[in-house]
């Protein structure tokens, strides 16, 4: 399950409902004490029941009730809560009219129990009919009466809730569906919602204020999450296992029990065969510590803090292969790393978004991580006296509220901007510029000028081109702009409209002549990564696409590639856009790219921007 949307009322800051969109890397930027954090904590508060008490409650909202709604795609495609017997949400009108998921949990700050649901709901397109409403709540015994009562049509097994209720639906002239709150509360309500926490994400969120001490070191946190990962990848093989364990277990108590009644009868009828286990986690712990070596949490903040980083840069190369569905908040990244820490850090996580198994949600207060990743990943958050607001950036008035709160882009030794489409081709140039700046004067190592703070990468994003750009114009700083042509000639290339404004602004922008950067990848170098790769060394072949499909192909029991729906297919893609951009590139040698660019595009974009870091 993926999460799309979070809605939180009454909670801290946010009195009225707010809701956040939340995309694979999301990244929320606003003033201190705007509520950023707050919507990490009520993502805590909702995935793993962290405490809530009367603070946290909205001091001007009169209620001690909060609620917090997680809205899913990605969805289980059957669910199981009748015994052995699969059903969907679909079936069970559990799911919105737009067909996602959306799950609400009321917890109130009064409560003993704080961070446990005083209610879950789910929010759904539902039947609204008299006697049908509320069919998930009824024990098999009401609702076999009613069946036999209103003649359901068809031959349901009156064992099985599930077709029943099935019968029961389809037998309405009108179910009233509308969109209503669905109590998951008791009878196979309730199994459903054990049903689908199984299913739901682990959220893990790191702040940059964590304390550091022995009891909660900040490094052994990461590791403890990494169990949970392990552990959550097998919940269903240990669950089954725990009730076989528990199943023989009460036969040696009740056997145990048996025999006492032989001797004392009295003492037998006090006894009740009970068996209880610990949680999993509990049993396992990963150390970074050597025995003679300084605890993690006895160094500095920065060392720390390290340990997490590279925690992530695991985690990103690992995710391809995990099968666990993961949230990543993280509070800051940049505390206490330096400048090219935090750009590996940031990398990291796009990696890990990109794989589709996690979602990262991050807060900052840093441009430099602002400008590295697409507009559309950024939510500006904002306080007007008790009003809480949040925005995504789809046009350049956020993207300008955005700039201005994290302070004017810092232009002290800034020699040019390099707008790109996207990270891919930031990979790209950099790997390329390398290999160049090896033979060439006149080449210079992008990624090491970027180290040195004389570049800055622009990823603009396609569609949010215009957004940055319009506020790079007011430092006065080199422009230089690299965009992909799409659309083979005679056709108008895709940004020819945009380059040529920029060009009448004073920039420097160029269209490549293929139909992407992928294009001037010589096929030996895209080979040493994708063995069976057959190019048709066209100009305008999807290489992604060709390579994407590569992979799946060579997949056991795999669907045909057509068959895919449109979103994985995309996912596939995208990861063969990373490859080939970050492996493939870095296989490329001088002769290579004189064979693959024989006029030489590349090698004179890189001269005139390297004249423009030595101005």
């Amino acid at each position: 399950m993926r999460l799309v949307e979070v809605k939180i009322e009454n909670f801290r800051g946010f009195q009225r409902e707010v809701s956040i969109k939340i995309d694979d890397l999301t990244m929320l930027i606003g003033r201190n004490d705007a509520g950023k954090s707050t919507v990490l904590d009520a993502l805590d508060t909702f995935f793993n029941e962290a405490p809530i008490n009367e603070l946290d409650c909205c001091r001007w909202g009169g209620s001690n009730e909060v609620r917090i709604s997680c809205v899913f795609d990605q969805l289980p495609e059957t669910v199981i809560i009748d015994e052995q017997y699969p059903t969907t949400l679909a079936d069970e009108y559990l799911l919105r009219a737009d067909g996602l998921l959306e799950l609400e949990k009321t917890f109130s700050c009064a409560s003993s129990a704080r961070g446990k649901p005083t209610a879950v709901r789910v929010i759904a397109n539902h039947p609204n009919a008299n006697e049908l409403d509320d069919l998930l709540s009824l024990k098999i015994s009401d609702l076999k009466k009613l069946y036999q009562r209103l003649g359901a049509p068809g031959d349901a097994n009156q064992a099985v809730k599930a077709q029943m209720r099935a019968a029961l639906w389809r037998g309405a002239g009108n179910l009233g569906l509308s969109e209503r709150k669905v109590e998951l509360g008791k009878e196979d309500a309730k199994a459903l919602a054990d049903q689908i926490a199984e299913y739901l994400p682990v959220y893990a969120v790191f702040r940059s204020d964590r304390p550091s001490t022995d009891q909660d070191p900040e490094a052994q946190d990461p590791m403890k999450l990494a169990i949970r990962e392990v552990l959550k990848e097998k919940e269903r093989e240990l669950s089954s296992m725990v009730a076989e364990l528990e199943a023989e277990l009460r036969k040696v108590a009740r056997r145990t029990v048996d025999k006492i009644q032989e001797m004392s009868p009295e003492l037998a009828s006090e006894l009740d065969p009970s068996v209880s286990h610990k949680k999993w986690d509990t049993l396992f712990s990963v150390s970074l510590t050597a025995d003679d070596a300084v605890p993690l949490n006895k160094r500095g903040s920065g060392t720390r803090r390290m340990v997490l980083l590279n925690f992530f840069r695991a985690q990103a190369e690992m995710e391809a292969a995990s099968r666990s569905s993961v949230i990543y908040a993280v509070e800051e990244p940049e505390t206490s790393q330096h400048p090219n820490h935090q750009l590996i850090l940031l990398d990291a996580f796009k990696e890990m978004a990109q794989s589709g198994k996690a979602q990262v949600l991050l807060t900052s207060h840093t441009p430099a991580l602002a400008r590295g990743i697409d507009a559309s990943s950024l939510r500006f958050v904002s306080a007007q006296g008790r009003d809480r607001t949040i925005e995504s950036a789809v046009n350049a008035d956020v993207v300008r509220k955005i700039v201005e709160t994290l302070g004017v882009l810092p232009s002290h030794g800034v020699k040019a901007f390099l707008g790109v489409e996207g990270r891919h081709d930031i990979r790209f140039l950099k790997n390329i510029s390398r290999i160049l700046s090896e033979t060439r004067d006149d080449v210079e190592n992008l990624e090491e000028a970027e180290r040195l703070g004389r570049l800055i990468f622009v990823p603009m994003g396609g569609s949010n081109l215009d957004q940055w750009v319009a506020r790079l114009c007011e430092l006065r700083v080199p422009e230089f702009y690299i965009v992909d042509r799409d659309v083979p000639p005679p056709g108008v290339p895709k940004y020819q409209e945009h380059v040529d404004r920029w060009r009448a602004e004073g920039a420097t922008a160029w269209i490549i002549t293929p139909r992407e950067l992928e294009n001037y990848l010589h096929a030996d170098a895209i080979r040493q990564v994708y063995p069976g790769y057959e190019g048709s060394g066209d100009r305008f072949e999807d290489i992604p696409e060709t390579c994407a499909r590569l992979v799946h192909n060579e997949a056991p029991d795999c669907a045909p590639w057509d068959e895919l729906d449109e979103k994985r297919r995309s996912r596939k893609i995208s990861r063969a856009k990373t490859r080939l951009n970050a492996e493939c590139s870095a296989q490329m040698t001088n002769d290579r790219l004189v064979e693959s660019d024989p006029d030489g595009d590349i090698a004179s974009w890189l001269a005139a921007l390297t004249s423009a870091l030595r101005a």
